[in-house]
């Protein structure tokens, strides 16, 4: 994609003509390896549940007409995590493509990626790419896996990337603006999240997506994320529904440019 391009994708997103509506939900999938040691089970095993629990999340999303889904799937620093954890979560990522992209296609879930790809293994890089080709048509549900990011990563390549286009002079700097900039993220041409979800009980963003989470309403449950059912995620959209999204504006400045 060009800069042009991107940039163009950029300005075409919307701030949110019904503040409301519930286009965008991210998850930190948090609680995997809590919840094995509450079941007395292997983190393997955890994180086994915490693929399932996001099968059905996909579902959910489908059948709520929910057009994009973001998962933190593995950040940056979980790299540093022990080798055998991190090989048994390479290793269920491509069981999972491998396995599951057959249903992607049957439902219309088009599969995206974000995040450093260069530090995914050859092995599961060469399935992503495969999925995520195979899957680019489909238009019922976007998922997005958050994979080797961190969104000071992000936004540090960000500023990489634009540094090297103004000193060769594809980019001034009078230029340089938030469509601009958005044009450069992982998430270029996608919508910002409206609603955040983090379960296990913590409350934190843990460097995820950090530009994009700027005005969306945030959620947090104690519910271990391989417990998250399709109760506790119409709950999270109640919740959503109660709030009114303002965007840094006075409601009736809201109001008066949604008429």
């Amino acid at each position: 994609m060009t800069i042009k391009e991107a940039i163009t994708q950029a300005q075409k997103k919307v701030v949110s003509p019904k503040p409301q509506e519930l286009n965008h939900v991210a998850v930190i999938m948090d609680g995997n390896r809590r919840w094995a040691k509450q079941h007395k089970k292997s983190a393997n095993l955890g994180h086994q549940q915490g693929a399932e629990a996001l099968q059905n999340t996909v579902k959910y999303c489908l059948e709520k007409e929910i057009k994009w889904l973001t998962v933190y799937a593995f950040s940056i620093e979980n790299w540093q995590r022990n080798k055998l954890e991190v090989d048994g979560l390479m290793e269920l990522l491509y069981q999972f493509l491998k396995n599951k992209h057959q249903v992607l296609m049957e439902h219309g879930v088009r599969l995206n990626v974000i995040g450093d790809q260069s530090l995914i293994p050859q092995k599961q890089k060469e399935e992503l790419d495969k999925v995520i080709e195979k899957t680019k048509n489909n238009e019922k549900l976007t998922l997005t896996l958050a994979l080797s990011y961190g969104g000071r990563d992000e936004l540090l390549r960000v500023v990489q990337k634009i540094a090297s286009d103004v000193e060769s002079q594809a980019l001034s700097t009078q230029a340089i603006n938030n469509q601009v900039l958005e044009s450069y993220l992982d998430t270029a041409g996608m919508p910002d999240p409206d609603l955040l979800i983090r379960t296990s009980g913590e409350k934190r963003l843990s460097n995820f997506l950090l530009w994009q989470l700027s005005y969306a309403e945030l959620y947090f449950t104690d519910v271990f994320w391989p417990d998250f059912d399709e109760v506790e995620f119409q709950k999270a959209i109640d919740c959503y529904y109660s709030r009114e999204r303002r965007f840094g504006r006075r409601l009736d400045e809201v109001e008066s440019a949604q008429k």
